[in-house]
């Protein structure tokens, strides 16, 4: 063989062996790129999911506040109601008490009318009337010491159920 040649086979294997190597080294790169790639798509898809599971864990917090501020003020409704009946109640009750305080005191006065008309002097009449004020003095004195009694009492009944809420916030939103 000529020295040409061998040298044109020499270049040739050099070549060929260049060639070789590249395509290794560009295999193994792409490789390399590929895999870089596949790591991101893990990394990303986890990412992905994480977000969804707190996405998901918000939204479920968030209902779930949702139907616990619902239920609250479902109850606070109802202790409203029943304030309100209690009230209406209790008013009621007051009410047939005023008119039945009114009621006798009118049949007094008619009584006082009556026995005033038959007096037979003027010193019996003034003894009568000095009766008869102080008697409805102390009757008004009593009555409106047990008006202010039921009114109060009623008053503390009607409360109760709001107050109930109310502490009921405090232990519940207290802790927030």
């Amino acid at each position: 063989m000529s020295a040409t040649k061998a040298k044109t086979a020499i270049a040739a294997e050099t070549a060929a062996a260049t060639m070789e190597s590249a395509a290794d080294v560009s295999v193994k790169s792409f490789e390399k790129s590929l895999s870089v790639l596949r790591e991101g798509i893990e990394k990303a898809t986890k990412g992905f999911e994480a977000s969804q599971a707190k996405l998901k864990e918000g939204v479920e917090k968030a209902m779930k506040t949702s139907e616990d501020m619902l239920t609250f003020s479902q109850g606070n409704l109802e202790a409203f109601m029943k304030a309100s009946q209690i009230y209406a109640a209790g008013f009621q009750d007051i009410s047939k008490h005023v008119a039945a305080s009114s009621k006798a005191s009118i049949e007094d006065t008619v009584a006082f009318s009556k026995s005033l008309m038959g007096v037979k002097s003027i010193k019996e009449a003034v003894d009568l009337q000095a009766g008869f004020a102080r008697t409805s003095l102390e009757k008004a004195v009593a009555e409106s010491n047990k008006l202010t009694d039921v009114s109060v009492k009623l008053a503390e009944k009607t409360m109760a159920p709001l107050a109930a809420r109310v502490t009921l916030a405090v232990e519940a939103f207290g802790k927030a």
